[in-house]
C-alpha cells in the first residue's frame, strides 16, 4: 500500500470504531493516533494519560500540551506499576503487567464516558520486537489501528510531519522502568535518579538517549554520532559529578550508543517467548 492508501485505511478504521479511548502517552505513535482520532470522530475520541512514577514529569507536561494543541478532551489517570505485584521484581515479562494494569484503567474511563473501544499505538514494527505489552492488549482486546493500517514507524513520521505534529521527530521513548537489568528492583528512588540523570543531559542538548541505572552504576546510552559531545575533558567531569550528586557511584558512557531494547541483549530465546 502507497502512505495515502495506508491513511485512507486508518481513518476507515478509525470511523467505523465510533468512539475511542486511546492510551495517550505524548510519544510519537499515540500523539499521531489521538491526532487522527479526533480530525475523524472530535468529541468521540478520548485521550487518557496515565501518571507514575515510571513516566517522567517532562514527558506528562509535553502529553498536556499536544492534547491541547490536538484538540481532544485529556484524562488524566494515576497508574503506579510499582505496586503491582510482580512488577517491582522486574521480570523480563514485566511489560506484560504495566500494560494490563493501564489498558485496564483506561478500559473503566472509557466505559465511564460511553466509550466503546480502546486504542493503542503499537505499529508494524512492533510485532517482531520482544513486548510483552503487546499480550497485554491481545488480553484485553485492545484495538490497534495502527498496525492494523500497515503503519510503519517512518510511515507515522512522515504524516505526523505532514500534519504539523512537533513530534514528528521526535525520539523514541520507553517508561523508566526500561533502564534497568531484568531480575533488579524497581522502586520509586531508583525511578527518581534516572528521572534526574535524563534530565539533565537531555539540558545538555542531547536527544536520544538513555541512563541505564546497573546498581552503583550509571551506563549512558546517546545516539551514534551524539557520542563525541562527550569527548571532552571537562565535560566528562561535569556529567560524572552530577550524576554522583544524583546518587551513583560510577558513571559510564556506553560506546556502542544507544540501540533499541539494549536490556534485551541479555536474554535467551526461550526467556523471550511470552506464553
Amino acid at each position: 500500500m502507497t502512505l495515502e492508501e495506508k491513511y485512507t485505511k486508518l481513518k476507515e478504521i478509525i470511523k467505523n470504531l465510533d468512539s475511542v479511548a486511546i492510551a495517550f502517552s505524548g510519544g510519537v505513535d499515540s500523539t499521531f493516533l489521538s491526532k487522527v482520532a479526533y480530525d475523524v470522530l472530535g468529541e468521540k475520541a478520548l485521550a487518557v494519560t496515565a501518571r507514575s512514577s515510571t513516566y517522567p514529569e517532562r514527558e506528562f507536561k509535553e502529553a498536556k500540551e499536544l492534547a491541547e494543541q490536538i484538540g481532544i478532551k485529556q484524562v488524566v489517570i494515576v497508574s503506579e506499576e510499582t505496586d503491582i505485584d510482580g512488577f517491582a521484581k522486574n521480570p523480563p515479562n514485566r511489560c506484560y503487567y504495566c500494560k494490563h494494569e493501564l489498558f485496564t484503567k483506561v478500559e473503566e474511563v472509557a466505559k465511564e464516558h460511553g466509550i466503546k473501544y480502546v486504542l493503542d499505538g503499537s505499529n508494524l514494527d512492533d510485532v517482531g520486537d520482544f513486548r510483552p505489552g503487546m499480550k497485554a492488549a491481545a488480553d484485553l482486546e485492545v484495538v490497534s489501528p495502527l498496525k492494523d493500517a500497515e503503519f510503519t514507524k517512518d510511515d507515522i513520521r512522515a504524516v505526523s510531519k505532514e500534519l504539523g505534529l512537533p513530534t514528528w521527530d521526535k525520539p523514541a521513548f520507553a517508561c523508566l522502568s526500561s533502564r534497568f537489568p531484568y531480575g533488579e528492583e524497581i522502586n520509586e528512588s531508583k525511578l527518581s535518579m534516572v528521572e534526574q540523570a535524563e534530565d539533565y543531559l537531555r539540558d545538555l542538548d542531547l536527544k536520544q538517549l538513555r541512563v541505564r541505572h546497573h546498581g552503583e552504576i550509571a551506563r549512558i546510552e546517546v545516539a551514534p554520532e551524539e557520542r563525541e559531545k562527550f569527548f571532552s575533558l571537562d565535560k566528562m567531569d561535569e556529567i560524572a559529578n552530577k550524576l554522583k550528586e544524583i546518587g551513583f557511584t560510577y558513571v559510564t558512557l556506553d560506546l556502542a550508543g544507544y540501540r533499541t531494547g539494549s536490556m534485551n541483549e541479555v536474554l535467551s530465546k526461550e526467556e523471550m517467548v511470552i506464553d
